[in-house]
């Protein structure tokens, strides 16, 4: 875990920082928010250094949104905007999340697992068990002006999977998360980050507007979009500097198409 933010920090120059000008819209990636010291993939945030990398941005005169806001800002020429994505639908994101969001004035995409309502992170061999959200509180996340966003069905490595196997984890999905919001969802994000030309070309047929991978390498389009994975350890000069390589890595906007068939895993076990 992080040092204690209250006491005197190496990073507090970074202030002086002005952010990247970038071209790419900036999405960062969330997992679990909440207070723990059993977090062995580094997915977990305690809600007190959620609010400070919030406020952090805000200091930079961004502010975190939805993805799908956020394309949309981007596409009219707004750059005050970062996007804020939380995966795999941990029930956490009610009780932590979303009232730390709402002081810092903040929306979110919460990409969920509609096939595991109420269950647990089976797919993490290490680690503790945390509760998944369950469908009636998906239901409030939408409401309370959350967009909610599909991460398949059951976290399966999607490139994996038969034909028929990925059409119910990108269509079925969707058709469910519609069924508890009322709305069909825009995005999509693929578990584990991993994807190929046949997976991203599923996720456009079955009807989303976007797909959110981490690192996505040849495939980068509006159906693989970059992400910044956020930990516990960032503060400061760490989310200036990962803001930087970001701009560095993904200067152009994104086209509408890919062009290899080869899987692209992200870093790190999700």
């Amino acid at each position: 875990m992080a040092a204690d933010p209250s006491a005197p920090c190496a990073d507090a120059p970074s202030s002086r920082l002005r952010p990247h000008t970038r071209r790419q819209p900036w999405i960062l990636t969330y997992h679990s928010v909440t207070d723990t010291d059993d977090d062995p993939y580094g997915i977990t945030v305690s809600p007190r250094r959620l609010g400070e990398q919030l406020a952090w941005l805000r200091s930079r005169g961004l502010r975190g949104v939805g993805v799908s806001e956020l394309m949309r800002a981007h596409a009219a020429g707004r750059r005050d905007l970062v996007g804020l994505t939380f995966d795999d639908g941990y029930a956490d994101f009610l009780q932590e999340a979303l009232p730390v969001l709402r002081v810092h004035g903040c929306t979110a995409t919460v990409f969920v697992l509609p096939g595991r309502p109420g269950g647990e992170n089976e797919w993490d061999p290490l680690g503790q068990r945390k509760p998944l959200l369950t469908h009636d509180e998906i239901r409030r996340i939408a409401e309370a002006g959350m967009e909610v966003g599909s991460h398949g069905l059951l976290h399966q490595d999607l490139t994996t999977l038969a034909d028929e196997e990925l059409r119910q984890e990108t269509v079925h999905s969707r058709e469910l998360i519609a069924g508890l919001t009322g709305t069909l969802p825009e995005g999509f994000c693929y578990p584990y980050g991993t994807l190929d030309r046949r997976v991203a070309d599923a996720v456009r047929s079955a009807g989303y507007g976007y797909g959110c991978a981490l690192a996505p390498g040849p495939l980068l389009s509006r159906f693989a979009l970059p992400r910044t994975h956020i930990s516990q350890a960032d503060r400061g000069v760490r989310l200036w500097a990962k803001d930087l390589r970001h701009g560095l890595r993904h200067g152009a906007v994104p086209g509408a198409g890919s062009r290899t068939a080869s899987p692209v895993r992200a870093g790190g076990p999700r």
